[in-house]
């Protein structure tokens, strides 16, 4: 590079690094979903990461735009490409109550932005635990009513029923259960938590789901105990200390993702249910965010050499142990349909599909195979966005089991426009 080049360079630097985020709005990692309301339909945006608890629903016209809020360009450059799409001009004062909105919701990159993560950092450091953020929501709040609530999924025409499981008493290595909603799905995960029901039980169980929001560093643990309306479930510190020793605190940088994540919080009820009116238990909450080309994609090098370092990091920690641990995935499996970026909605057909390439991809996990499972999906190229990928894959690496095998699978619709989300249940001896 000439030193023109350099001094070039630098000034685009200089420059892109200067921009007003009100001229140049750069929108955060949010999620949407398609509404239809009479002829019209609109798009609800929201934070998966649980810094803003708002909701914003806007015209799909608008919706167009959102690809160019990227931090480089302008409101201007915004208005001729609606103008470009559609033919007309968008008044400029509409963008820029659109854009002070958007803002105000935290749904931009910015100094609110900042500003509110450093304060939920804070808050969550200092918390004496994790709260259950979605009890009253997704299960019941309160603790006799989830307690009954909880019954009803073993006890109904979905659920496993009373008939005691084949491995009754043998030694429990591992669970994969949905990590869809708790009062739609819970006949599902009663299926897998039966089996650990009638299992002979571990005291430590290693916890693993997906971020929904992402993650930087590509896992992320806490030191942080889960609270439930069923009371307090502590972490395993031994594990995390070992874990701590050998890779340091580098997967902690993260921590504020369980905060609002779902996935092991769904779990707990169950725990909490069928083993923790038997004896205490503890925990290791692991997050993980990263797709399966991490292991085929030389560019992601840095974020393979993460996950790499996590999973022989703590499975060098359960082996010093010396106890017996049960890990457990919190897994959904594939979404299909608009919602999830697809151009058409699902029909009976293309969901008979999608269900018999779940059921081949399962077999790799029953064979504890996490090579093929990767192979799998990488061949399928995201066309089915089965986003339980990171917590499968950790989970084949981390769980030490003979015998797998598919209990219940299922599948869920979260949309007017038949989107769906599929899930199954399953137990490793």
């Amino acid at each position: 590079m000439t030193g023109e080049e350099r001094d070039t360079a630098s000034m685009e630097t200089s420059v892109s690094a200067s921009k007003d985020p009100k001229q140049y709005p750069n929108l955060r990692n949010l999620q949407y979903s398609p509404l239809k309301h009479g002829d019209e339909q609109f798009i609800v945006l929201w934070d998966p990461t649980g810094l803003s608890q708002e909701r914003l629903v806007i015209p799909l016209h608008l919706f167009y735009l959102f690809q160019f809020f990227d931090g480089e360009h302008s409101l201007e450059q915004i208005g001729v490409e609606y103008l470009k799409k559609y033919g007309e001009f968008l008044m400029p004062n509409r963008l820029v109550r659109l854009i002070e909105e958007l803002d105000a919701k935290l749904f931009l990159e910015g100094e609110r932005c900042e500003q509110a993560k450093a304060a939920a950092r804070a808050a969550y450091s200092q918390s004496p635990r994790r709260s259950a953020a979605f009890a009253g929501r997704s299960y019941e709040a309160d603790p006799e009513k989830l307690r009954a609530q909880l019954e009803g999924f073993f006890t109904s025409k979905e659920g496993p029923g009373t008939a005691p499981s084949v491995h009754a008493g043998q030694r429990i290595r591992g669970l994969v259960a949905p990590s869809y909603e708790v009062k739609e799905a819970g006949p599902l995960y009663a299926w897998a938590y039966k089996e650990l029901r009638e299992a002979r039980t571990p005291d430590v169980f290693v916890l693993v789901g997906t971020c929904h929001a992402g993650l930087e560093q590509g896992i992320a643990v806490t030191s942080k105990d889960f609270e439930t309306p069923l009371g307090v479930v502590p972490v395993h510190r031994p594990l995390l200390e070992a874990l701590n020793a050998r890779a340091g605190e580098m997967f902690y940088e993260e921590e504020l993702r369980h905060q609002a994540e779902h996935s092991l919080e769904f779990q707990l009820p169950f725990l909490q249910y069928t083993v923790g009116v038997q004896k205490p238990f503890s925990i290791v909450p692991v997050l993980g965010a990263f797709p399966p080309t991490t292991f085929s994609d030389p560019a992601l090098h840095v974020l393979r050499d993460r996950v790499e370092l996590f999973i022989t990091s703590l499975q060098q920690a359960i082996q010093d142990l010396g106890q017996d641990v049960c890990i457990i995935a919190s897994a959904n499996l594939a979404h299909i349909g608009l919602r999830y970026g697809d151009r058409t909605a699902p029909t009976d057909f293309s969901f008979h599909r999608c269900m018999q390439k779940d059921l081949e991809m399962l077999k790799h996990v029953e064979q504890r195979d996490h090579e093929a499972f990767t192979t799998f999906l990488l061949a399928e190229q995201d066309k089915r966005h089965v986003w339980g990928f990171p917590a499968l894959y950790l989970f084949l690496r981390l769980v030490q089991a003979d015998t797998g095998e598919v209990l219940r699978y299922d599948r869920g619709i979260t949309d007017q426009f038949n989107s769906t989300v599929t899930y199954a249940s399953m137990a490793f001896y």
